[in-house]
Protein backbone atom coordinates (compact mmCIF):
# COMPACT_ATOMS: atom_id res chain seq x y z
CA UNK A 1 0.00 0.00 0.00
CA UNK A 2 1.56 3.41 -1.08
CA UNK A 3 1.25 6.48 1.32
CA UNK A 4 2.43 10.01 0.54
CA UNK A 5 2.93 12.16 3.47
CA UNK A 6 3.67 15.75 3.74
CA UNK A 7 3.23 18.91 6.14
CA UNK A 8 2.33 22.47 6.04
CA UNK A 9 1.62 23.99 9.31
CA UNK A 10 1.61 27.58 10.95
CA UNK A 11 -1.00 29.52 13.26
CA UNK A 12 -1.87 32.73 11.87
CA UNK A 13 -2.74 35.63 14.33
CA UNK A 14 -4.40 37.59 12.14
CA UNK A 15 -3.60 40.60 14.71
CA UNK A 16 -0.59 40.18 14.35
CA UNK A 17 2.09 42.54 12.96
CA UNK A 18 5.26 40.10 12.31
CA UNK A 19 4.75 38.61 8.40
CA UNK A 20 4.98 34.91 7.83
CA UNK A 21 6.87 34.54 4.36
CA UNK A 22 9.01 31.91 3.10
CA UNK A 23 11.79 32.25 5.77
CA UNK A 24 9.73 32.31 8.57
CA UNK A 25 9.25 28.63 7.38
CA UNK A 26 12.33 27.32 6.85
CA UNK A 27 13.88 28.82 9.39
CA UNK A 28 10.96 26.51 11.80
CA UNK A 29 10.87 23.29 10.33
CA UNK A 30 11.74 22.65 6.98
CA UNK A 31 12.31 19.16 5.15
CA UNK A 32 12.22 18.83 1.03
CA UNK A 33 10.58 15.64 -0.15
CA UNK A 34 12.82 12.96 1.10
CA UNK A 35 14.71 14.27 3.76
CA UNK A 36 13.21 14.26 6.90
CA UNK A 37 15.25 12.66 9.49
CA UNK A 38 14.21 9.37 11.34
CA UNK A 39 13.32 11.56 14.06
CA UNK A 40 9.57 13.05 14.97
CA UNK A 41 8.76 16.42 14.48
CA UNK A 42 5.66 18.11 16.55
CA UNK A 43 3.30 18.36 12.75
CA UNK A 44 4.91 15.70 11.05
CA UNK A 45 3.11 13.01 13.46
CA UNK A 46 1.76 11.23 10.52
CA UNK A 47 4.62 10.69 8.52
CA UNK A 48 6.19 9.55 11.41
CA UNK A 49 3.43 6.96 12.67
CA UNK A 50 3.15 5.85 9.11
CA UNK A 51 6.95 4.97 9.42
CA UNK A 52 6.17 3.03 12.47
CA UNK A 53 3.37 0.97 11.01
CA UNK A 54 5.08 0.58 7.55
CA UNK A 55 6.49 -3.02 8.69
CA UNK A 56 3.82 -4.38 10.27
CA UNK A 57 0.86 -2.83 7.16
CA UNK A 58 3.12 -3.16 4.73
CA UNK A 59 3.10 0.69 3.80
CA UNK A 60 5.77 1.89 1.16
CA UNK A 61 5.89 5.49 2.77
CA UNK A 62 6.70 8.61 0.05
CA UNK A 63 8.04 11.65 2.12
CA UNK A 64 6.80 15.25 0.44
CA UNK A 65 8.01 18.54 1.51
CA UNK A 66 7.75 18.76 5.89
CA UNK A 67 7.74 22.65 6.47
CA UNK A 68 5.78 24.72 9.39
CA UNK A 69 6.53 28.31 11.06
CA UNK A 70 6.58 29.39 13.92
CA UNK A 71 2.91 31.37 14.67
CA UNK A 72 2.82 34.48 13.39
CA UNK A 73 0.72 37.45 11.51
CA UNK A 74 -0.80 36.68 8.23
CA UNK A 75 1.18 34.52 5.33
CA UNK A 76 2.45 35.62 2.09
CA UNK A 77 0.75 34.88 -0.63
CA UNK A 78 4.24 34.01 -2.36
CA UNK A 79 4.99 31.76 0.53
CA UNK A 80 1.88 29.74 0.66
CA UNK A 81 1.42 29.44 -3.02
CA UNK A 82 5.02 27.92 -2.95
CA UNK A 83 4.41 25.52 -0.24
CA UNK A 84 1.64 24.02 -1.56
CA UNK A 85 2.33 23.70 -5.26
CA UNK A 86 5.86 22.55 -3.81
CA UNK A 87 3.61 19.10 -1.90
CA UNK A 88 1.35 18.99 -4.93
CA UNK A 89 4.46 18.57 -6.96
CA UNK A 90 5.66 15.90 -4.57
CA UNK A 91 2.29 13.76 -4.69
CA UNK A 92 2.50 14.16 -8.02
CA UNK A 93 5.83 12.67 -8.97
CA UNK A 94 4.30 9.75 -5.80
CA UNK A 95 1.39 8.66 -7.93
CA UNK A 96 -0.15 6.48 -7.80
CA UNK A 97 -1.08 6.28 -4.05
CA UNK A 98 -3.51 4.38 -2.08
CA UNK A 99 -3.46 6.59 0.88
CA UNK A 100 -2.40 10.64 1.61
CA UNK A 101 -1.48 11.95 4.92
CA UNK A 102 -0.99 15.26 6.08
CA UNK A 103 -0.03 16.69 9.57
CA UNK A 104 -1.72 20.42 9.31
CA UNK A 105 -2.28 23.14 12.16
CA UNK A 106 -5.50 24.23 10.40
CA UNK A 107 -5.29 28.24 11.39
CA UNK A 108 -3.40 29.59 8.47
CA UNK A 109 -4.72 32.04 6.70
CA UNK A 110 -2.83 33.73 3.48
CA UNK A 111 -3.11 36.93 1.76
CA UNK A 112 -6.02 36.27 0.00
CA UNK A 113 -7.05 32.37 1.02
CA UNK A 114 -8.37 32.35 4.59
CA UNK A 115 -8.61 28.67 4.40
CA UNK A 116 -5.65 27.25 3.43
CA UNK A 117 -5.81 24.11 4.45
CA UNK A 118 -9.27 23.71 2.97
CA UNK A 119 -7.64 24.91 -0.26
CA UNK A 120 -5.12 22.23 0.16
CA UNK A 121 -6.92 19.71 0.63
CA UNK A 122 -9.04 20.53 -1.94
CA UNK A 123 -6.36 20.27 -4.54
CA UNK A 124 -5.07 17.12 -2.91
CA UNK A 125 -8.16 15.39 -3.78
CA UNK A 126 -8.29 16.33 -7.32
CA UNK A 127 -4.64 14.51 -7.94
CA UNK A 128 -4.98 11.58 -5.95
CA UNK A 129 -8.40 10.97 -6.75
CA UNK A 130 -12.04 9.78 -5.42
CA UNK A 131 -10.20 6.32 -4.39
CA UNK A 132 -7.53 7.28 -2.56
CA UNK A 133 -8.18 7.69 1.54
CA UNK A 134 -7.07 11.46 2.64
CA UNK A 135 -6.64 11.62 6.26
CA UNK A 136 -4.88 14.58 8.63
CA UNK A 137 -4.15 15.39 11.93
CA UNK A 138 -4.59 18.97 13.15
CA UNK A 139 -4.15 21.09 16.54
CA UNK A 140 -7.41 21.77 17.81
CA UNK A 141 -6.54 25.15 17.39
CA UNK A 142 -7.46 25.47 14.40
CA UNK A 143 -10.52 26.82 11.67
CA UNK A 144 -12.43 23.81 10.47
CA UNK A 145 -14.18 24.10 7.59
CA UNK A 146 -17.11 22.39 6.04
CA UNK A 147 -14.76 22.58 2.63
CA UNK A 148 -11.63 20.68 4.80
CA UNK A 149 -14.01 17.91 5.75
CA UNK A 150 -15.57 17.56 2.48
CA UNK A 151 -12.18 17.20 1.18
CA UNK A 152 -11.09 14.71 3.50
CA UNK A 153 -12.12 11.17 4.89
CA UNK A 154 -10.96 11.52 8.21
CA UNK A 155 -9.57 14.58 10.09
CA UNK A 156 -8.08 13.85 13.78
CA UNK A 157 -7.44 16.79 16.42
CA UNK A 158 -5.24 16.59 19.29
CA UNK A 159 -7.26 16.10 22.39
CA UNK A 160 -4.67 17.05 25.01
CA UNK A 161 -3.99 21.00 25.55
CA UNK A 162 -0.97 21.05 26.16
CA UNK A 163 -0.66 19.10 23.22
CA UNK A 164 1.45 15.84 24.35
CA UNK A 165 -0.88 13.37 22.06
CA UNK A 166 0.37 14.39 18.51
CA UNK A 167 1.80 10.82 18.16
CA UNK A 168 -1.23 9.18 19.98
CA UNK A 169 -3.48 10.80 17.30
CA UNK A 170 -1.23 10.18 14.09
CA UNK A 171 -1.01 6.37 14.91
CA UNK A 172 -4.99 6.67 14.97
CA UNK A 173 -5.32 8.55 11.95
CA UNK A 174 -2.92 5.82 10.09
CA UNK A 175 -4.42 2.61 11.47
CA UNK A 176 -7.97 3.98 10.07
CA UNK A 177 -7.31 5.03 6.93
CA UNK A 178 -5.54 1.77 6.66
CA UNK A 179 -8.61 0.19 7.33
CA UNK A 180 -10.70 2.51 5.20
CA UNK A 181 -8.68 1.65 1.88
CA UNK A 182 -8.56 -1.82 2.93
CA UNK A 183 -12.56 -1.72 2.56
CA UNK A 184 -12.72 -2.65 6.34
CA UNK A 185 -14.56 1.09 7.65
CA UNK A 186 -16.51 3.02 5.42
CA UNK A 187 -15.91 6.56 6.70
CA UNK A 188 -18.78 9.49 7.48
CA UNK A 189 -18.74 12.66 9.38
CA UNK A 190 -21.20 14.50 11.73
CA UNK A 191 -19.63 18.10 11.83
CA UNK A 192 -21.99 20.52 14.20
CA UNK A 193 -20.96 24.54 15.44
CA UNK A 194 -21.36 24.91 19.18
CA UNK A 195 -21.55 28.57 18.61
CA UNK A 196 -18.79 28.98 21.50
CA UNK A 197 -14.98 30.44 21.19
CA UNK A 198 -13.15 28.51 23.94
CA UNK A 199 -10.02 26.90 24.28
CA UNK A 200 -10.31 23.59 26.51
CA UNK A 201 -7.21 23.69 29.07
CA UNK A 202 -7.60 19.68 29.77
CA UNK A 203 -4.82 19.77 32.46
CA UNK A 204 -7.60 21.26 35.07
CA UNK A 205 -11.46 20.45 35.15
CA UNK A 206 -13.91 20.17 33.04
CA UNK A 207 -11.84 19.95 30.44
CA UNK A 208 -10.39 17.05 32.10
CA UNK A 209 -13.49 15.10 32.29
CA UNK A 210 -13.94 16.22 28.28
CA UNK A 211 -11.24 14.08 27.75
CA UNK A 212 -12.56 10.96 29.32
CA UNK A 213 -16.32 12.26 27.51
CA UNK A 214 -14.04 11.58 24.30
CA UNK A 215 -12.71 8.78 25.11
CA UNK A 216 -16.37 7.27 25.89
CA UNK A 217 -17.80 8.51 23.18
CA UNK A 218 -15.01 6.58 20.48
CA UNK A 219 -15.16 3.25 22.25
CA UNK A 220 -19.30 3.04 21.59
CA UNK A 221 -20.22 1.25 18.68
CA UNK A 222 -19.74 2.45 15.46
CA UNK A 223 -18.11 5.71 16.10
CA UNK A 224 -14.04 5.70 14.84
CA UNK A 225 -13.10 9.68 15.94
CA UNK A 226 -14.19 11.96 17.97
CA UNK A 227 -12.93 15.66 18.11
CA UNK A 228 -13.05 18.78 19.97
CA UNK A 229 -11.81 21.53 17.45
CA UNK A 230 -11.60 24.51 20.13
CA UNK A 231 -10.81 27.10 17.96
CA UNK A 232 -8.33 29.77 17.77
CA UNK A 233 -9.95 33.42 18.51
CA UNK A 234 -6.91 35.27 17.42
CA UNK A 235 -7.47 34.48 13.81
CA UNK A 236 -9.88 36.77 12.21
CA UNK A 237 -12.09 34.31 9.58
CA UNK A 238 -15.23 33.18 8.72
CA UNK A 239 -14.72 29.76 10.17
CA UNK A 240 -13.51 31.12 13.78
CA UNK A 241 -15.35 28.91 16.59
CA UNK A 242 -15.52 26.00 18.12
CA UNK A 243 -16.79 22.62 16.36
CA UNK A 244 -17.29 19.06 17.26
CA UNK A 245 -16.22 16.51 14.41
CA UNK A 246 -17.65 12.88 15.23
CA UNK A 247 -17.11 9.83 12.20
CA UNK A 248 -18.70 7.18 12.14
CA UNK A 249 -18.73 3.58 10.29
CA UNK A 250 -21.40 3.56 7.71
CA UNK A 251 -21.54 -0.50 7.56
CA UNK A 252 -22.48 -0.24 11.09
CA UNK A 253 -26.05 -0.95 11.93
CA UNK A 254 -26.98 2.62 14.54
CA UNK A 255 -23.71 4.30 13.57
CA UNK A 256 -25.26 7.38 12.11
CA UNK A 257 -27.74 8.00 14.64
CA UNK A 258 -24.81 7.00 17.42
CA UNK A 259 -22.83 9.75 15.87
CA UNK A 260 -25.25 12.57 15.76
CA UNK A 261 -26.18 11.60 19.58
CA UNK A 262 -22.46 12.42 20.13
CA UNK A 263 -22.11 15.26 18.34
CA UNK A 264 -25.14 17.06 20.55
CA UNK A 265 -23.65 15.29 23.72
CA UNK A 266 -20.18 16.91 22.96
CA UNK A 267 -21.77 20.30 21.88
CA UNK A 268 -24.01 20.31 25.17
CA UNK A 269 -20.64 19.74 27.47
CA UNK A 270 -19.38 22.22 25.64
CA UNK A 271 -21.98 25.22 25.90
CA UNK A 272 -22.65 24.00 30.00
CA UNK A 273 -19.16 24.14 30.47
CA UNK A 274 -18.35 27.18 28.51
CA UNK A 275 -17.14 29.42 31.00
CA UNK A 276 -15.14 27.51 32.97
CA UNK A 277 -12.62 25.73 30.15
CA UNK A 278 -10.09 28.26 31.06
CA UNK A 279 -8.67 28.76 34.67
CA UNK A 280 -9.06 32.22 36.22
CA UNK A 281 -6.43 34.95 35.26
CA UNK A 282 -5.19 37.56 37.14
CA UNK A 283 -3.39 41.02 36.34
CA UNK A 284 0.16 41.55 36.64
CA UNK A 285 0.51 42.69 39.98
CA UNK A 286 -2.77 40.49 41.58
CA UNK A 287 -0.44 37.20 40.13
CA UNK A 288 2.54 38.78 41.86
CA UNK A 289 0.96 39.02 45.04
CA UNK A 290 -0.80 35.65 44.98
CA UNK A 291 2.39 33.79 44.35
CA UNK A 292 4.65 35.24 46.97
CA UNK A 293 2.16 34.10 49.27
CA UNK A 294 3.12 30.37 48.75
CA UNK A 295 5.51 28.45 50.06
CA UNK A 296 7.53 25.59 49.15
CA UNK A 297 9.04 25.88 46.11
CA UNK A 298 8.82 28.15 42.54
CA UNK A 299 5.18 29.73 41.69
CA UNK A 300 4.79 29.60 37.79
CA UNK A 301 3.19 32.42 35.84
CA UNK A 302 2.17 32.14 32.21
CA UNK A 303 2.21 34.81 30.31
CA UNK A 304 -0.09 33.87 27.76
CA UNK A 305 -1.06 37.19 26.37
CA UNK A 306 2.71 37.62 25.09
CA UNK A 307 2.92 33.55 23.95
CA UNK A 308 4.76 33.33 20.83
CA UNK A 309 3.06 29.91 20.20
CA UNK A 310 -0.49 32.21 19.14
CA UNK A 311 1.63 35.04 16.90
CA UNK A 312 3.00 37.13 19.50
CA UNK A 313 6.32 39.10 19.28
CA UNK A 314 7.96 37.64 22.62
CA UNK A 315 9.07 40.63 23.95
CA UNK A 316 6.65 42.23 25.85
CA UNK A 317 8.31 43.76 29.01
CA UNK A 318 5.58 44.07 31.11
CA UNK A 319 5.91 41.49 33.48
CA UNK A 320 9.55 41.62 33.99
CA UNK A 321 9.22 45.76 34.75
CA UNK A 322 7.22 44.78 37.34
CA UNK A 323 9.71 41.81 38.89
CA UNK A 324 12.57 44.27 38.57
CA UNK A 325 10.47 47.21 39.78
CA UNK A 326 8.99 45.36 43.03
CA UNK A 327 12.34 43.75 43.80
CA UNK A 328 10.80 40.33 43.30
CA UNK A 329 13.65 37.80 43.76
CA UNK A 330 15.08 35.03 42.95
CA UNK A 331 12.70 34.95 39.89
CA UNK A 332 13.27 33.69 36.00
CA UNK A 333 11.29 34.92 33.07
CA UNK A 334 11.60 33.05 29.47
CA UNK A 335 12.15 33.04 26.89
CA UNK A 336 12.12 37.24 25.70
CA UNK A 337 13.07 37.25 22.17
CA UNK A 338 15.60 39.78 21.66
CA UNK A 339 18.10 39.23 18.61
CA UNK A 340 20.16 42.66 19.17
CA UNK A 341 20.09 42.16 22.92
CA UNK A 342 21.85 38.48 22.48
CA UNK A 343 24.17 39.48 19.77
CA UNK A 344 25.65 42.39 22.22
CA UNK A 345 25.85 39.85 25.18
CA UNK A 346 27.58 37.54 22.76
CA UNK A 347 30.17 39.71 21.89
CA UNK A 348 30.42 41.11 25.79
CA UNK A 349 31.29 37.15 26.96
CA UNK A 350 30.61 34.63 29.79
CA UNK A 351 30.71 36.91 33.18
CA UNK A 352 30.71 40.37 31.33
CA UNK A 353 28.88 43.22 33.25
CA UNK A 354 26.65 45.43 30.95
CA UNK A 355 24.01 48.02 30.90
CA UNK A 356 21.29 45.95 28.06
CA UNK A 357 18.18 47.35 26.18
CA UNK A 358 15.91 43.99 26.61
CA UNK A 359 12.38 43.80 24.68
CA UNK A 360 10.14 45.96 23.72
CA UNK A 361 10.71 46.16 19.94
CA UNK A 362 8.20 44.05 18.07
CA UNK A 363 5.12 46.26 18.38
CA UNK A 364 3.24 48.85 20.92
CA UNK A 365 2.02 45.34 22.63
CA UNK A 366 5.73 44.58 23.34
CA UNK A 367 5.54 47.76 25.80
CA UNK A 368 8.58 49.69 26.42
CA UNK A 369 12.25 48.15 26.59
CA UNK A 370 13.70 47.34 29.87
CA UNK A 371 16.82 49.26 30.50
CA UNK A 372 18.92 47.25 33.03
CA UNK A 373 22.42 46.76 34.42
CA UNK A 374 23.09 43.09 33.92
CA UNK A 375 25.41 40.07 34.72
CA UNK A 376 25.91 37.82 31.95
CA UNK A 377 25.80 33.82 33.24
CA UNK A 378 25.51 31.68 30.58
CA UNK A 379 25.29 31.40 26.81
CA UNK A 380 24.58 28.31 24.03
CA UNK A 381 24.19 28.67 20.18
CA UNK A 382 21.56 26.82 18.93
CA UNK A 383 20.12 26.30 21.62
CA UNK A 384 17.36 23.87 22.12
CA UNK A 385 14.55 22.59 24.74
CA UNK A 386 12.58 19.69 25.09
CA UNK A 387 9.41 19.32 23.06
CA UNK A 388 5.73 18.34 24.49
CA UNK A 389 6.40 15.20 22.74
CA UNK A 390 9.16 12.73 24.04
CA UNK A 391 12.06 13.27 21.81
CA UNK A 392 11.27 16.25 20.31
CA UNK A 393 13.83 19.55 20.43
CA UNK A 394 12.53 23.15 19.93
CA UNK A 395 14.60 25.68 18.02
CA UNK A 396 15.83 28.57 20.44
CA UNK A 397 18.34 29.83 18.11
CA UNK A 398 21.46 31.59 20.36
CA UNK A 399 20.40 32.42 23.84
CA UNK A 400 22.20 33.91 26.89
CA UNK A 401 21.06 33.80 30.37
CA UNK A 402 21.49 37.14 31.80
CA UNK A 403 20.83 38.22 35.55
CA UNK A 404 19.44 41.74 36.78
CA UNK A 405 21.62 43.25 39.49
CA UNK A 406 18.12 42.79 41.48
CA UNK A 407 18.64 38.67 41.29
CA UNK A 408 15.98 38.80 38.44
CA UNK A 409 16.97 36.19 35.83
CA UNK A 410 15.93 36.24 32.35
CA UNK A 411 16.38 33.95 29.56
CA UNK A 412 17.01 36.15 26.12
CA UNK A 413 16.66 34.18 22.60
CA UNK A 414 17.57 35.01 18.70
CA UNK A 415 14.61 32.34 17.87
CA UNK A 416 10.74 33.29 18.99
CA UNK A 417 9.70 30.45 20.44
CA UNK A 418 7.09 29.86 23.42
CA UNK A 419 8.73 28.02 27.13
CA UNK A 420 8.05 24.26 26.59
CA UNK A 421 10.43 22.60 29.31
CA UNK A 422 12.79 23.73 32.01
CA UNK A 423 16.02 22.90 30.41
CA UNK A 424 15.25 26.26 28.48
CA UNK A 425 16.57 27.53 31.24
CA UNK A 426 18.36 24.88 33.28
CA UNK A 427 20.66 24.00 30.20
CA UNK A 428 22.13 26.78 30.34
CA UNK A 429 23.06 26.37 33.57
CA UNK A 430 19.79 28.63 35.36
CA UNK A 431 18.40 26.22 38.02
CA UNK A 432 15.53 26.88 38.78
CA UNK A 433 14.52 24.86 42.09
CA UNK A 434 15.43 28.33 44.41
CA UNK A 435 13.18 30.34 42.58
CA UNK A 436 10.36 31.95 44.17
CA UNK A 437 8.48 32.79 41.06
CA UNK A 438 9.26 31.87 36.77
CA UNK A 439 7.25 33.62 34.64
CA UNK A 440 7.02 31.70 31.24
CA UNK A 441 5.66 33.12 27.84
CA UNK A 442 3.13 30.35 26.84
CA UNK A 443 -0.40 29.92 27.25
CA UNK A 444 -0.81 26.53 28.30
CA UNK A 445 2.05 24.08 26.80
CA UNK A 446 4.73 25.06 29.40
CA UNK A 447 2.16 22.97 31.41
CA UNK A 448 3.66 19.42 31.12
CA UNK A 449 6.94 20.50 31.69
CA UNK A 450 6.66 23.15 34.69
CA UNK A 451 3.56 21.84 36.65
CA UNK A 452 6.14 18.82 38.43
CA UNK A 453 8.72 21.67 39.16
CA UNK A 454 5.93 24.25 40.46
CA UNK A 455 4.34 24.34 44.17
CA UNK A 456 1.69 26.24 41.84
CA UNK A 457 0.20 27.64 38.69
CA UNK A 458 -0.70 31.09 37.99
CA UNK A 459 -2.54 32.52 34.78
CA UNK A 460 -1.49 36.39 34.08
CA UNK A 461 -3.91 38.90 32.27
CA UNK A 462 -0.98 40.99 30.65
CA UNK A 463 -1.08 43.19 27.72
CA UNK A 464 -0.37 41.41 24.69
CA UNK A 465 -1.50 40.26 20.87
CA UNK A 466 -2.40 37.30 22.73
CA UNK A 467 -5.05 39.51 24.65
CA UNK A 468 -7.33 37.16 26.97
CA UNK A 469 -9.94 40.09 26.31
CA UNK A 470 -11.35 38.96 22.61
CA UNK A 471 -13.45 42.51 22.98
CA UNK A 472 -10.79 43.95 22.26
CA UNK A 473 -10.12 42.43 19.16
CA UNK A 474 -11.49 44.69 15.82
CA UNK A 475 -13.45 41.32 14.03
CA UNK A 476 -13.67 41.83 10.57
CA UNK A 477 -14.68 38.40 9.18
CA UNK A 478 -15.32 35.76 11.68
CA UNK A 479 -19.14 35.26 12.95
CA UNK A 480 -18.86 36.73 16.37
CA UNK A 481 -22.74 35.52 16.86
CA UNK A 482 -21.58 33.27 19.33
CA UNK A 483 -20.46 33.04 22.95
CA UNK A 484 -19.23 35.02 24.60
CA UNK A 485 -20.28 37.58 22.37
CA UNK A 486 -23.90 36.70 22.71
CA UNK A 487 -25.00 35.59 26.02
CA UNK A 488 -28.04 33.91 25.52
CA UNK A 489 -28.34 30.05 24.89
CA UNK A 490 -30.48 30.79 21.53
CA UNK A 491 -27.81 31.13 19.92
CA UNK A 492 -27.14 27.49 19.36
CA UNK A 493 -30.23 27.23 17.62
Amino acid sequence: MRVFSATLATETNTFSPIPTGLDSFKHGIYHPAGTHPPEMTHFAGPLHAARMRAGELGLEVVQGLVAAAQPSGTVTRAAYETLRDQILADLRQALPVDIVLLGLHGAMAADGCDDCEGDLLGRVREIAGPDAVIGATLDPHCHMSAEMVAAADLLICWKHYPHTDALDRALELVDACVSARQGEITLKPVFVDARVITLIHTTREPGASMLRLLASIESRSGIVSASIVHGFPWGDVPTMGTRVLVYYDERQTQAAAHARAAADELVAAIWEHREAFSPPYLGIDAAYDEALTVAGGPVVISDGADNPGGGSGCDSTFMLRRLVERGIHPSALGPLYDPGAVAMVFNAGLGARLRLRMGGKISAMSGDPLDADVVVRGLARQHTMSGMVAGTRMNCGDAAWVEIERGVHVVLTSERTQAFHPDLFTSLGCELGAMRIIVVKSSQHFHAGFAPIASRVLYADAPGTVTLDLRRLEYRKADTQRWPFVQSAQVRS
